[in-house]
């Protein structure tokens, strides 16, 4: 049990710790973010805007998934909310792909990346036991 805990603990924090990196970059620096993945973003206010927003939304549920590493109150939630997180981005970029065609191999890469995590994610919050739940029931 205690090391179960540990490692579902240890995978909120990196989870954490990646939307933290990544939203952060958003909010702050989105055009050079997105010029990592040969995103021309340009200096349109609206579109700077949008991503800003979005950033600090990643920014702020990343922090919630961090918090659930150190207070065992939170752990179901941010377990939860690191699942959606990462299958959600993966999932809307399948959707993309199959709308929009082919993105670059480096956004390929970051959907495989963003659906394994999340599908790690959903295994913990399947197979955790009862300390992840609020309601102290086992998730299986």
């Amino acid at each position: 049990m205690m090391e179960s805990t540990l490692r579902l603990k240890a995978l909120l924090f990196v989870t954490g710790l990646i939307g933290i990196g990544i939203g952060g970059a958003i909010l702050v620096v989105p055009a050079d973010f997105h010029a990592t993945s040969g995103i021309v973003v340009g200096s349109n206010e609206n579109l700077l805007s949008e991503m800003r927003a979005a950033g600090g939304a990643l920014l702020a549920c990343a922090l919630i998934v961090l918090a659930g590493a150190f207070f065992s109150r939170l752990t179901f939630t941010a377990l939860l909310l690191s699942t959606v997180l990462f299958l959600s981005y993966g999932a809307s970029r399948l959707v993309s792909m199959v709308i929009d065609g082919l993105p670059s191999s480096n956004l390929m890469a970051v959907t495989v990346f963003e659906l394994g995590v999340g599908l790690v994610c959903a295994l913990a919050l399947v197979t955790s036991k009862s300390s992840a739940r609020p309601d102290g029931n086992a998730l299986a």
